[in-house]
């Protein structure tokens, strides 16, 4: 069992660190085991588990479409300004899309109010998400551990609803965003013992990722 784990760990590891593009990846990770391995890389690759829940394993051909689609949706989430884009799984083993926008772009300290510079930008960002009405949108809001749970998980259900807000009216659906939640100041990227590391910390991000029409597309041979 022991070998088992290590060879599967050193698996994923490649996947993720392999030099090709989503299509080569997608169709790696969509096999017969996809949606197991899928959630390991994903959590290797940093991601919260999001993914449209699908009775089987998505197979290799229609983990390969939907790897291509995924590399144009980030390469136009790339061209909005102040936000950072990066490729990741979710809980299938497909391709997603993470983007990070931090406290200095979108809050004061311990406010969870847009200012203007986040407005702006969450405005280009809602065009990325309309241009793209397949894909599904998770949204969590995160803090620093400045203080306790008792502020800081509100406060980070704060953020995060105040951008799902905000999308919204710039004509994002409502039923695009099937997540929005507060995570507190439970999953840091950067070190809490620094003000850099604690503006990193102070963050929401914005997953994209497939949607069951999506997949659905996909297996028939649809998607662009």
């Amino acid at each position: 069992m022991r070998k088992l784990k290590v060879f599967t760990l050193i698996l994923c590891l490649g996947i993720v660190f392999a030099g090709c593009n989503n299509t080569q990846k997608g169709a790696a990770i969509g096999t017969g085991g996809g949606a197991v391995l899928g959630a390991i890389v994903g959590k290797l690759a940093g991601n919260t588990a999001v993914g449209a829940a699908v009775g089987a394993a998505v197979g290799a051909g229609t983990g390969a479409i939907i790897g291509k689609h995924m590399d144009k949706v980030k390469a136009e989430a790339e061209q909005v300004e102040n936000a950072q884009v990066q490729e990741v799984k979710d809980a299938n083993g497909l391709d997603a899309v993470k983007v990070t926008f931090d406290s200095g772009i979108l809050f004061a300290t311990n406010k969870s109010d847009l200012n203007a510079a986040a407005k702006t930008s969450l405005a280009k960002f809602a065009t990325v998400l309309n241009n793209n009405k397949n894909c599904d949108i998770a949204i969590y809001g995160h803090t620093d551990n400045t203080g306790n749970d008792g502020i800081n998980q509100p406060l980070s259900v704060s953020r995060a609803t105040s951008v799902a807000n905000y999308l919204k009216s710039c004509g994002v659906s409502s039923a695009q965003i099937k997540t929005i939640e507060g995570q507190g100041s439970s999953n840091p990227v950067a070190d809490n013992s620094t003000a850099a590391g604690r503006q990193q910390n102070r963050r929401v991000e914005v997953y994209m990722y497939a949607s069951q029409a999506m997949i659905q597309a996909a297996e028939n041979g649809t998607l662009q």
